[in-house]
């Protein structure tokens, strides 16, 4: 199976991997699709979550108004299931962190680490690519 030629944010989804308990970690577009992916999880798998994590997160934002919301104020969904959690977060305009967590792992501390993260991400996802990189004047 050959991985993504565009991986380049990988590093920084397996590095927020570095807690206890957390499982796989994809960044996704608002449309579903992947733009990268821990190597804890295979490109084909990572692809179908991200199509799912985008369903999910476009339910969740369509139910904010239930809590007195506007839907663009949709900020973190959480899921719970009999093996742990799914942490979805957003990581930017149109993109989205989806962490896949034990449920022995700390939900606190796996939040506050995606927070941090969607900082980083942020700034790559708005940086403009370098130009020049490796060429001489």
């Amino acid at each position: 199976m050959t991985e993504p030629t565009n991986n380049k944010l990988g590093w920084m989804l397996d590095n927020a991997l570095q807690m206890p308990e957390t499982l796989h970690a994809i960044l996704l577009s608002a449309d579903g699709l992947l733009m990268a992916h821990s190597q804890t999880i295979t490109r084909d798998d990572a692809d179908r979550h991200a199509a799912a994590m985008s369903g999910l997160q476009a339910l969740a934002r369509s139910t904010a108004e239930f809590c007195g919301s506007s839907p663009s104020g949709w900020q973190q969904t959480v899921n719970e299931f009999p093996g742990g959690y799914v942490f979805l977060v957003a990581a930017g305009p149109g993109a989205y962190l989806a962490v896949s967590a034990t449920e022995r792992v700390d939900m606190e501390a796996v939040s506050f680490r995606l927070q941090e993260l969607v900082q980083r991400l942020g700034k790559e996802l708005t940086s403009p690519p370098r130009q020049g990189i490796g060429s001489r004047a």
